[in-house]
């Protein structure tokens, strides 16, 4: 699996230190899915439900694709037990369109190929789409969302995750824009050639000259430009130079997890300013400080047998991430509530604004998941906590699906979709690997 990164009393020590979280956000803090939670209210229940299957639901992130890919995963399948996700939990869950992320690892920068993976992972999406027509429809813009939407199917979107895959090329940033790309996170873990990651060393000093460039052939192209990942140096350069508005597919709010792929409040309000939105990614280790710093310290107190699997399974990574998997599962640790989420919400509804946040589960590319939270089925259970909370209708309409829509669409209108010609008007700017 996929690792982005290596319950009470948790919550209520993130609330003693930030006295600034609403009464609302402490009050959920007490809540758990285990046997203390509250009843549930089926009046509540019954109109999150409601909500949910009207609505226009959007994520932003998932990786289901890589076992797609690697596992020849037929999505059309039951998961539960296995993965996050399968159509029929998508249907489940009320989601109406899915970004399935295609996650080129940073070993193709090394071993060669990031582009031919990207490839091979969008020949997936396409293959499930075609396979099962009668649920999923490849999608290419935000009136293709709606249309899906009406007809009873699943939106299937793609983004590209780390910049590298176009290898320093505008020209295959294009080809990719006419394969469906229509996002991609600038960066992975790994600074590349022309921008800083928040989980790498800083070569830049954010963007370079090129990668202002690759930024605004995005917008000129009218795909999404992706900020999770990136260093905040690099996000405030992309706020400088973008034309249309961002995303952060897959963050979460800092003030909750001093997390180096979180976002700090005064880079919250700048996508706000932009007119961009943040979706809430669910990695425990995102949400909350406490299991961030338990994770760390079982990874430290592990590290002996986990460098001994490496060594033993050096030539195997696949049996190496099995073994890897067995020895974390038999050390678990405490899982925050699903609430924390909507903390989070709360918290860049509160920032950036009611209009600039949204839901980035990173489905299947986590290793865990908040307690009451097994996978995609379980996004109701969102809706239904927003609801406990206060919020309007629109308000959870706009967080479910409609934010993300307005940015899109206006990312559109940016490009002038419509006349603008993909490679006849584009940049020819390419620089070598290790170019500065």
């Amino acid at each position: 699996m996929k690792l982005k990164s290596k319950s009470v009393v948790f919550l209520a020590l993130i609330a003693a230190a930030n006295p600034a979280l609403t009464t609302s956000q402490k009050t959920s803090s007490l809540m758990q899915s285990g046997s203390n939670s509250p009843a549930r209210d089926e009046r509540l229940w019954k109109e999150a439900l409601r909500i949910q299957k009207s609505a226009i639901v959007v994520d932003t992130h998932n990786d289901i694709t890589t076992f797609m890919t690697d596992e020849d995963y037929d999505i059309g399948t039951s998961s539960v037990g296995k993965y996050h996700t399968d159509i029929a939990r998508m249907k489940q869950g009320g989601l109406s369109a899915e970004f399935f992320s295609i996650y080129v690892d940073k070993k193709y920068v090394t071993e060669g190929g990031s582009a031919r993976r990207a490839m091979d992972m969008i020949d997936q999406v396409y293959r499930a789409a075609e396979r099962y027509p009668n649920d999923m429809m490849m999608s290419y813009s935000s009136a293709d969302i709606r249309k899906a939407k009406n007809e009873g199917k699943v939106a299937a979107l793609m983004g590209i995750e780390g910049g590298h895959a176009i290898e320093n090329s505008l020209s295959a940033l294009r080809d990719f824009y006419r394969l469906g790309i229509r996002y991609m996170t600038l960066t992975h873990n790994n600074t590349n050639d022309w921008a800083d990651s928040a989980r790498d060393d800083a070569k830049h000093n954010g963007l370079t000259d090129f990668g202002k460039q690759v930024v605004l052939e995005m917008n000129r192209l009218g795909m999404l430009v992706d900020v999770s990942h990136v260093s905040d140096k690099t996000m405030s350069d992309v706020l400088e130079v973008s034309k249309a508005p961002i995303i952060a597919s897959h963050s979460s709010a800092k003030v909750f997890s001093n997390h180096p792929r979180n976002i700090s409040d005064e880079l919250l309000r700048r996508i706000g300013k932009n007119g961009g939105v943040v979706m809430v990614n669910f990695y425990p280790a995102f949400l909350d400080q406490k299991y961030w710093d338990a994770e760390k310290a079982r990874d430290e107190r592990l590290k002996p047998q986990t460098d001994a699997l490496e060594v033993k399974y050096k030539d195997d990574p696949k049996r190496l991430e099995e073994e890897t998997k067995k020895l974390t599962d038999a050390n678990p640790i405490p899982r925050p509530s699903l609430t924390v989420i909507v903390d989070h919400i709360d918290h860049i509804a509160k920032v950036a604004g009611i209009d600039h946040v949204g839901i980035g589960s990173d489905f299947d590319g986590v290793p865990s998941l908040p307690e009451g939270l097994e996978g995609v089925s379980d996004l109701p259970k969102i809706t239904y906590e927003l609801l406990r909370r206060g919020y309007s209708e629109g308000d959870i309409r706009k967080i479910l699906g409609e934010n993300l829509l307005r940015v899109f669409a206006e990312a559109e209108k940016v490009a002038k979709t419509d006349t603008r010609k993909i490679s006849g008007e584009g940049n020819l700017q390419r620089i070598n690997p290790g170019a500065k």
